[in-house]
């Protein structure tokens, strides 16, 4: 199971690679315009193993896109999980200065007999807004829809989305069968998470969200991006955000983000088994 997980910014990143260890099992690759840092992690004895590379690609769903093409473009490392330890991340690491990869990331070098092959799966993950109070504070929200809550037209009668104008798409929906088991592993509450441009700053705008979007349980920048670039690459997208805020006026007194951060770490801690026992007639059919 090979995994591409993009954040907006390296702590982010760095809160999902800690989930499954100390940070000397993780190795640096570069990557045009990013850096992958992949962890290997395995479930127990005899488990298949999870192969998880994460990217930090930058705010917005613009960069967020941009970052998951070149990740998606450059492949998963040839490297599964059970090979000897990379070393810590620090300059350098990963690559040699024009670029070249060895150790883990050599191409042709896969174990176990495995070609090199693309991602499984995509995952957007990070922090976000929470509608209260369904999604407070410190809680997890996974995406049962990936939708674009911008990107349309303002009109005399109001915003018409995209798809209203006769063009494009404004939601991607994950598995079904993997949002329900990410439920259950991790507690998070499955709802929409909304994609936007402009982080909500008012009462009377987060109304206007949930008005136009009822199901939606936290909005952050990042997810459609990241979903537009799997889509076309064939791969199945997840999003997963901890709360460090409520949808709404903007106080910072009020953010948790460092509860957030860890809330995510503790998110992926759980999700192991859940990639790990995910098959692939579920990746195909759910």
């Amino acid at each position: 199971m090979r995994v591409l997980v993009v954040t907006a910014v390296p702590a982010e990143r760095d809160a999902v690679t800690r989930a499954f260890g100390d940070g000397t099992r993780v190795t640096v690759r570069r990557v045009p315009g990013a850096e992958l840092h992949r962890v290997r992690a395995s479930g127990g004895p005899g488990g298949p193993g999870v192969a998880i590379d994460v990217l930090a690609g930058g705010a917005g769903p613009a960069a967020a896109a941009a970052a998951t093409a070149f990740g998606l473009a450059s492949g998963p490392a040839s490297a599964m999980p059970g090979d000897a330890p990379g070393p810590t991340p620090g300059p350098g690491s990963g690559a040699a200065p024009d670029g070249s990869v060895s150790g883990p990331y050599a191409p042709g070098s896969a174990p176990h007999g495995l070609p090199p092959a693309s991602y499984d799966l995509v995952v957007s993950a990070g922090i976000g807004g929470g509608f209260v109070p369904a999604a407070p504070v410190g809680s997890l929200v996974v995406a049962s829809g990936i939708v674009a809550a911008d990107l349309g037209a303002e009109t005399p009668e109001g915003f018409v989305p995209v798809t209203g104008l006769g063009f494009g798409r404004d939601r991607h929906v994950p598995p079904r069968s993997l949002v329900r088991d990410v439920t259950a592993a991790t507690g998070a509450l499955p709802g929409e998470i909304l994609t936007v441009s402009t982080v909500t700053g008012s009462a009377e705008r987060a109304a206007a969200l949930l008005a136009a979007h009822p199901r939606a349980a936290a909005e952050a920048m990042e997810g459609f991006g990241v979903a537009e670039a799997a889509d076309r690459a064939g791969v199945p997208v997840l999003e997963l955000r901890a709360v460090s805020n409520a949808v709404g006026p903007r106080d910072r007194d009020a953010w948790r983000i460092g509860d957030a951060l860890t809330a995510l770490t503790g998110a992926f801690g759980k999700l192991l088994p859940v990639l790990e026992g995910w098959t692939r007639h579920d990746r195909h059919h759910a």
